[in-house]
Order: C-alpha cells, then sequence, then structure tokens
C-alpha cells in the first residue's frame, strides 16, 4: 500500500495541520511516512504545499514524482490546478470552492471550477460555508481533510483521533469544533461517490 498525497493552498489556510493529522494517523497506523513542505513566501496569502508519502513499506524519497500523486488535497481552487501535473491518471483531486484573491490577475473563479470539473476523479466542496454553518469559520481546512478521507488509505478512526489531539492543545471546544469540520467534509464528500 502506497499513498501519494499533494496537499496545496496559501499560507493561513491550515496547509500544514493537514498534513501534521495525516501524518500523525499514519504513524498511528503503524505506517511510513515521509513529508515535505514548501512555504512560498511563507507568509499569510504566500503559496504552500505539502508532500505526504504514506506506505506500509520504507520510503527512499519525501517527494512525489510527476504523474503519481493518489490524491491533490486543496484548500484553494485556483492552487489545485497548479499541483495537477503531479495528480495521477487515475487520482483524487479534491478542493474548495474560495478563493484566496491575493493576486491582481486572478483568474475568474468559474473559469476554474469548470476546468477542474473536466477531470474525471474530482470532489469540489465550499469548504468555507460548511465550515460557518458548524460556527467554526477558520476550520474549513479540517472540511477539507475530511472530505478527502476517502482517498487517504488510512481508517477514518485514526484520522479523527490525530484531529483531536493536534487541536485538544487549544482546549476541548477547539477540538470538539474541528472534529465537527472534519466530519461535514466526509459526509459532504461521501455523498457525492
Amino acid at each position: 500500500m502506497k499513498t501519494d498525497i499533494v496537499i496545496a493552498g496559501v499560507g493561513g489556510q491550515g496547509i500544514l495541520s493537514i498534513a501534521a493529522c495525516i501524518g500523525m494517523a499514519a504513524i498511528e497506523s503503524g505506517l511510513h511516512m515521509k513529508q515535505s513542505e514548501v512555504h512560498g513566501m511563507s507568509q499569510r496569502g504566500g503559496a504552500v504545499q505539502s508532500n505526504l508519502r504514506i506506505s506500509d513499506r520504507e520510503i527512499a524519497s519525501d517527494l512525489i514524482p510527476l504523474g503519481k500523486a493518489k490524491l491533490v488535497l486543496s484548500v484553494e481552487p485556483m492552487e489545485s490546478l497548479r499541483y495537477l501535473p503531479w495528480l495521477s491518471e487515475n487520482g483524487w483531486l479534491v478542493t474548495n470552492t474560495t478563493p484566496v484573491k491575493n493576486i491582481t490577475n486572478y483568474p475568474d473563479t468559474e473559469e476554474i471550477i469548470t476546468e477542474i470539473r473536466s477531470l474525471k476523479n474530482h470532489i469540489i466542496v465550499d469548504a468555507d460555508k460548511l465550515a460557518r454553518e458548524i460556527g467554526s469559520p477558520r476550520s474549513s481546512n479540517m472540511v477539507m481533510l475530511g472530505a478527502a478521507t476517502p482517498f487517504i488509505n488510512i481508517g477514518y478512526d485514526e484520522i479523527e483521533k490525530a484531529v483531536k489531539r493536534l487541536f485538544s492543545k487549544k482546549g476541548d471546544n477547539i477540538a470538539d469544533l474541528n472534529l465537527k469540520a472534519l466530519r461535514s467534509g466526509r459526509s459532504s464528500s461521501s455523498s457525492r461517490l
């Protein structure tokens, strides 16, 4: 079993929290894991991406070759298109609909969504709306993680435990809100499969 995942977005969207949750769940499941991160401008609004490689065998490199990712998980729609060259032929793109228009020539959002819809395997989620509905607008990253869980090859219970472990440091209320966000995203995604 091998799962290569590209997680993409912009600074401030919680990309590294998503990667941390998946990584914790992988290790708790007895799997091998390698991760690399690129922080772009390393500031709110700059491009951020993480490569996660998970396997039941040792992993030689932390970088995913072009065309080999089983999943591109993007918290920002334009960033999802940037990483399509890494997506395998049968891989899945799971993306948020809400753009972060951090550049003056940001493309038309509908054109981006149309291009995403042209892909064979895609899930498009309005994660920001779902996060607001549960009363936690900052948890859209956990909505996206939940939407991607069917494609990660780690037991959902392990991912829930990792989310709880990561966010419990901030208090039980924050952990509970992030778990609700995770479940909301999973429901949204599962209903489309």
